[in-house]
C-alpha cells in the first residue's frame, strides 16, 4: 500500500510515483479482462522508457505495481499521490500512455476507455487534454 510520509525522501516519493503509474497502467491493461502478449511488451516499453529504467528494474517495477494493484481498494490511493507531486503536463503525459496501453492490442475496448476517462477525471486532467492525449496515443501507436 503506497504511504508517503511528510519525511519521505526524494528517491522514495520518486519511486512511490512510479510504482503508482504503474500500477494504473496495470488497471487500464486489465480493464479489457484479456491480457495479450502484446500488451505486456508494450507496458514493459512504456515503463522502461517513461521513467528511464533498466530492464531488471523495469520487470522489478511492474511485478510490484502488479501487487499494489491486487492490493489497492480503489485508485484513490494512487491518483491523490500523482496529483500531489505531478504537474498538469506530467499528467497529460501520464494519460497518453494509459490511451498507449489502451491501444496495445490494435483497439480501445469500451471499458479501457472508461477507466482512462475516469482516471483524468481523478487527475483532474480537462477533457481536451483527455482527447488530445487519445489522438496522440492512436497516432504514435504504429510508429
Amino acid at each position: 500500500y503506497i504511504i508517503i510520509t511528510e519525511t519521505a525522501d526524494p528517491a522514495s516519493i520518486q519511486h512511490q510515483l512510479q510504482l503508482a503509474c504503474a500500477a494504473l497502467m496495470i488497471e487500464v491493461m486489465y480493464a479489457d479482462h484479456a491480457i495479450h502478449d502484446d500488451e505486456k511488451s508494450h507496458l514493459s516499453d512504456i515503463v522502461k522508457q517513461a521513467f528511464q529504467l533498466s530492464d531488471d528494474e523495469t520487470s522489478t517495477l511492474i511485478q510490484l505495481a502488479e501487487e499494489e494493484k491486487h492490493t489497492a481498494t480503489d485508485y484513490y490511493q494512487f491518483t491523490s499521490l500523482i496529483n500531489v507531486h505531478y504537474t498538469q503536463q506530467q499528467k497529460r503525459e501520464l494519460i497518453t500512455r494509459l490511451w498507449q496501453i489502451a491501444y496495445a492490442d490494435g483497439s480501445v475496448h469500451k471499458f479501457e476507455e472508461h477507466l482512462i476517462r475516469r482516471l483524468a477525471h481523478l487527475l483532474h486532467v480537462p477533457h481536451r487534454e483527455f482527447v488530445k492525449s487519445k489522438h496522440k496515443a492512436a497516432s504514435t501507436r504504429n510508429e
